[in-house]
């Protein structure tokens, strides 16, 4: 954990490279943070268990914190790689309003997701939300439908493959159904079989569409 001084400076120093640009007063916060990046992406390479991977990253984002919140708070547009990193960490570590701040600041600046993930940044934005709240679903936990229609609409006006938004609107549809909001859960079932005729909804919504008939059947 970093000592609040430490914090502090490497929060002004990202801020200040953020608003000014790649300065040399500026590197060393971006330096440290890239050579941190580094030994970290080797810790996360020698785990195997995808769970474990999800724990660590949970114990190495408060070292980020500070460059982060500069970063965004600077408001600047040139790339950041570490904050891209961080994005997709947030993500698997459960941080999923952190996830969507650096999302809004990455896809506001046209900012791209480094070359291991091989995706741009509005499908990563995506698939992640989608396949965590699947994850959710199938260990019988529930997700957050406004997380999840919040994912949706960062990502409404971006390009992607049909079937990533497809996943989107899947995950969006079992959420509101475990919420009873069965009318808008066959509302975003039916988007994403129009999307992706093999997506496997077909059923849910012939068993929502049997419900809400015998609820308005009295």
């Amino acid at each position: 954990m970093s000592s609040p001084a430490r914090a502090h400076r490497l929060r002004v120093e990202a801020e200040l490279t953020a608003r000014e640009g790649s300065h040399q007063q500026t590197l060393s916060g971006s330096d440290q943070m890239l050579m941190q990046l580094s030994e970290d992406l080797r810790r996360l390479k020698g785990v195997q268990s995808t769970e474990k991977k999800a724990e660590l990253k949970r114990t190495l984002l408060p070292k980020y914190e500070p460059w982060v919140t500069g970063i965004l708070t600077g408001d600047g547009s040139r790339q950041d790689d570490v904050v891209m990193h961080i994005l997709v960490w947030r993500i698997d570590a459960g941080d999923y309003h952190g996830a969507l701040e650096i999302g809004r600041h990455a896809l506001k600046y046209g900012w791209v997701l480094p070359v291991r993930y091989n995706r741009t940044t509005a499908t990563a934005i995506a698939e992640e939300f989608a396949d965590a709240a699947q994850r959710a679903f199938t260990a019988k936990q529930p997700f957050s439908a406004a997380l999840l229609t919040q994912a949706l609409e960062l990502v409404d006006a971006h390009d992607m493959p049909d079937q990533s938004r497809a996943r989107l609107h899947k995950a969006i549809g079992y959420a509101l159904r475990e919420n009873g909001q069965l009318a808008a859960s066959v509302n975003h079932l039916n988007r994403a079989l129009e999307l992706d005729s093999r997506c496997g909804v077909k059923k849910d919504i012939e068993r929502l569409g049997t419900q809400l008939r015998k609820a308005s059947n009295g």
